[in-house]
């Protein structure tokens, strides 16, 4: 309900050289650690929250005390790590952009050959929007559509927060984004809503499962805010 298009959470990162910004935005993994190296702030440590594409943003999080201090143009590094993370017990689980730490104190159960995630909401591939048809989703992001008031009602995805995490029904994002009957597909909100046809809040791809490998959960509690204690 932010009064705006396409907002950011806290830090939005670009490195202005188009290639290390592509290597920035697909090594960097949500939950990854970020320092400032330059400007008032600098030594503060912040959390990788999301990736946005099209304008290609990494976003940090900081606490409020830290967002004061820093200008535009103070330097961050991430230190990037989880990119090629594989479940060995569970090959059809596809693991893209999640900090080993954050899976860690966010998944901790399999049941009936199927991991278990705890999810804020599920949401049906069907109004799944910009993003669609990318052939990779280790970087960037795509949108859940909100115009249709009736599925915005029924998967109460009005109650959508920045750092929910969710499932997204009958979607595959092993090699690319598509629709497909059976599979699951798991990301973070990165950014918030739109009235362009064909976008609104951004999911940062975290998990896939082509064969639905993936039990997903409702869970509160499923934001990196609460399960990194960010707030």
């Amino acid at each position: 309900d932010l009064v705006g298009d396409h907002i950011e959470p806290a830090v939005s990162m670009r490195n202005p050289d188009e290639h290390q910004n592509a290597a920035l935005n697909l090594l960097a993994c949500v939950g990854n650690r970020a320092r400032v190296v330059g400007g008032a702030a600098a030594g503060a440590i912040g959390t990788v929250t999301g990736k946005h594409g099209g304008i290609e943003h990494v976003m940090v999080d900081f606490t409020p005390d830290i967002l004061e201090q820093l200008v535009p143009g103070d330097k961050i590094v991430v230190k990037t790590h989880g990119q090629g993370l594989q479940l060995l017990d569970f090959p059809d689980v596809k693991c893209m952009s999640v900090d080993p730490n954050l899976f860690d104190a966010w998944i901790t159960e399999a049941r009936d050959g199927r991991v278990v995630v705890p999810v804020t909401h599920r949401v049906p591939a069907g109004i799944m929007g910009s993003g669609l048809g990318a052939n990779s989703a280790y970087r960037g992001d795509y949108d859940i559509t909100m115009f249709d008031e009736a599925m915005v009602a029924r998967y109460q995805l009005e109650s959508l927060r920045m750092g929910d995490i969710v499932a997204i029904v009958d979607a595959d994002a092993s090699f690319g984004r598509y629709y497909l009957q059976g599979a699951i597909s798991i990301g973070i909100i990165c950014h918030g809503d739109s009235t362009l046809s064909g976008h609104g809040p951004g999911v940062t791809g975290l998990l896939a499962s082509r064969s639905g490998k993936i039990e997903p959960v409702i869970d509160a509690n499923a934001n990196i805010g609460t399960i990194l204690g960010l707030i």
